[in-house]
């Protein structure tokens, strides 16, 4: 029977998604939509959760007070310092998925927005791209059309990271050609300004293969996400704090 009721919370789960593409153009409709299908996404969720037990309910608000503390702590260059200051994180359930895409159980009414950074303890997972009463839609870092400034972590190296759907990696592409690049060597994310879409500091991903292309214009590399996006559960949206 449980396994029944949650391969029905899987199916509901995915068809909202599917519901929510279709509709992009009808945003008014989506927003009223959002309260209604969001109700119902939070109540399948913690039903679906609490099948796991008790244990499992512990992991997870375990894993919460991790992640907060790392958003609220170390990670983040000196230049700011004050970002997270400036922020707040909002810890959501990934509700929904869908090809470069999840929909998590947080909207507007826990002060979720378009255009800020959505992360979980590993690493950064995308942007949030529509934010409805109860629920959200966020853009994965493999999305096509995903772009991401970057800083080396180790050089301090400026570039971007791009998506390569399908494939599970990004590619990284450093301005300057000459710059030294290796296996192993560590991606965190410039920043935007303000702070949105995306906070500095945050863990991208591991370069794993140096792409060599004589005369290009740029350094480019095969990144894998810090992250595992097939795997999403727990993450935390960063918005402005209330009043600033």
């Amino acid at each position: 029977m449980r396994r029944a009721v949650v391969l029905l919370v899987l199916a509901a789960a995915v068809s909202l998604v599917a519901i929510d593409r279709t509709l992009a153009p009808l945003t008014p409709l989506r927003k009223a939509g959002s309260a209604t299908f969001g109700a119902v996404q939070n109540a399948v969720g913690a039903a679906a959760r609490a099948f796991a037990g008790d244990a499992r309910l512990r992991a997870a608000e375990q894993e919460n007070a991790q992640l907060r503390a790392e958003l609220l702590s170390a990670g983040t260059p000196a230049a700011d310092a004050g970002v997270m200051g400036r922020h707040q994180g909002v810890a959501a359930h990934v509700v929904g998925f869908g090809r470069q895409s999840v929909t998590i159980d947080a909207g507007a009414a826990a002060g979720v927005e378009r255009d800020v950074t959505v992360l979980n303890a590993d690493g950064l997972v995308g942007k949030v791209t529509w934010a409805g009463p109860a629920t959200a839609s966020v853009s994965l870092i493999t999305d096509a059309g995903s772009s991401v400034g970057a800083r080396m972590a180790g050089s301090g190296e400026l570039g971007v990271v791009t998506g390569m759907p399908g494939e599970g990696l990004l590619r990284l592409s450093l301005f300057d050609p000459h710059a030294p690049l290796r296996p192993g060597d560590q991606v965190v994310t410039m920043g935007s300004a303000g702070s949105r879409p995306y906070v500095a500091g945050v863990p991208i991903g591991t370069v794993t293969e140096v792409e060599s292309v004589p005369g290009a214009a740029t350094r480019t590399a095969l990144v894998r996400p810090a992250a595992r996006l097939s795997a999403l559960d727990l993450v935390a949206v960063i918005v402005p704090r209330p009043g600033r």
